[in-house]
């Protein structure tokens, strides 16, 4: 190995010249000139999520030394891949209001092809108290904290502009993620608009159960009370957990 010091110069090269470049439309080329596409490098949430992407199940996954080992089966048929972006603006299919499909915008958090990881996530560690999946090895480390902090979700600003979305409401879900939900919840969250802020940060719940719970008692006051009156109300609690009580996102 290199002297400290050197390593990590070393090693940021490397990471550029083998995993940014490949990804970068103005680099993408020169890269693929310099290397004739021979030893490329993809990160393992990247193979798998290529696996279930062209239609296979991971049946074991085991590290031996420093090489991962997968034996996978084919279940399917493959999906039908647009042409993937490794930006950092991407787009993300979800439910909007009468479940119809929108594209929320967002900063990339996830390794590419993390979305085709969902169910094998979940299989793997379920959900934690948060509603979130459990060592969701799909984030990256920049992106976890974007995450923390909100950044990731700056340019679902677009979807409010656009009137996919409204500033306080219930988030929009995967299809994946929103079948987990019980019926009676999964009718109620389509008759609105998704929003920026849901009601998760005017009572943080702890678990997937108590996050339904809370989404079911502020769709409820919409019905009761109507949008705008609930909104505005959920809104300042909202805003004074955020800057008083520090909450943050699971």
């Amino acid at each position: 190995g290199f002297p400290i010091g050197i390593n990590y110069i070393f090693y940021f090269f490397d990471f550029l010249y083998k995993r940014v470049m490949p990804k970068i439309f103005v680099t993408r080329r020169l890269y693929y000139f310099l290397t004739r596409e021979n030893d490329r490098i993809f990160t393992k949430v990247e193979v798998l999520g290529r696996l279930y992407c062209f239609g296979f199940k991971v049946l074991v996954l085991k590290k031996i030394g420093q090489l991962t080992y997968v034996i996978s089966q084919r279940i399917k048929q493959p999906e039908l891949v647009q042409k993937r972006n490794y930006g950092t603006l991407i787009r993300l299919r979800r439910f909007g209001e009468n479940k119809k499909p929108i594209d929320v915008y967002k900063f990339r958090t996830m390794h590419p092809y993390s979305e085709y990881l969902q169910s094998y996530i979940y299989e793997q560690n379920s959900l934690n108290e948060g509603g979130k999946f459990n060592r969701d090895i799909r984030i990256s480390t920049i992106g976890s904290f974007m995450r923390k902090y909100w950044i990731d979700e700056l340019p679902m600003i677009i979807n409010l502009l656009k009137g996919e979305m409204k500033l306080v409401g219930v988030r929009p879900l995967s299809s994946q993620y929103f079948h987990l939900y019980r019926k009676e919840l999964q009718e109620k969250r389509i008759k609105y608009k998704p929003g920026l802020l849901p009601p998760y940060y005017a009572d943080m719940p702890r678990s997937f159960e108590e996050i339904q719970e809370s989404e079911m008692k502020y769709l409820v006051a919409c019905e009761t009370n109507g949008v705008i009156k609930t909104d505005f109300r959920y809104f300042f609690v909202i805003l004074k957990n955020i800057l008083i009580k520090k909450a943050r996102s699971s």
